[in-house]
Formats: C-alpha cells, structure tokens, sequence
C-alpha cells in the first residue's frame, strides 16, 4: 500500500514522536529528509525532541530519496536501503550510521 508521504511528514509522524518522546530522545539525531517531488523535513529526535516539521536546516544525517524509492524504503527499511544506498538512488549525508536507525523512527504508531 502506498504511503501518503505528505501526510507521513506533516501528520502520522509528529503525532507518533509525540506518543513515543521518551524512546523517540534515546535515537539521538537530527534528521533532514528530502523527498524529491514532495518535500523536505526536519526531524529531531535528540534531545531537544521530538519533532518533525517542513524546512531544511541543520542535521547531523542528511538522506535524499525520490518519492518512488522512498515508497520502497518506507515498506522495507532494512533491505530496501541498503539496495537504494548501493544503486545511488539514496543518499545519506553526514553520518551514515544514523540511517540506519530510520526503521526505529518509522516504527512508532
């Protein structure tokens, strides 16, 4: 089932960090997520957080997807971002082990 990206960034996931704060902190990181064709968002998850809003600013992990493959990754983070990673078609800016903490931020409800 396809994702709604906008409505995943603007939506799902400030209400989710929002339930899950405490675990949320313990990721440590600020994200900035560009999703070509749909937008670009900060996420912090340090402990500053958490949140998630529209904008482009500091991060210590930077990835840029394009909404297709972001589809692909948002269904299957562990497998899919390694083969978008390796094909170039995910890049990761700044600390790459921080990407792979993504599956944990998608997990929350």
């Amino acid at each position: 089932m396809a994702v709604d990206i906008k409505k995943l960034f603007n939506e799902e996931l400030p209400g989710a960090l929002a339930r899950n704060a405490e675990d949320a902190k313990t990721i440590g990181a600020k994200y900035q997520m560009n999703v070509t064709g749909e937008g670009e968002w900060q996420i912090d998850v340090s402990s500053t957080g958490p949140s998630c809003k529209p904008g482009n600013g500091p991060a210590d992990c930077t990835l840029t997807i394009a909404a297709d493959d972001f589809q692909k990754l948002f269904e299957n983070p562990q497998t899919a971002g390694m083969q978008l990673f390796f094909a170039g078609k995910l890049k990761v800016s700044g600390n790459p082990m921080l990407a792979t903490k993504l599956q944990k931020l998608f997990s929350y409800k």
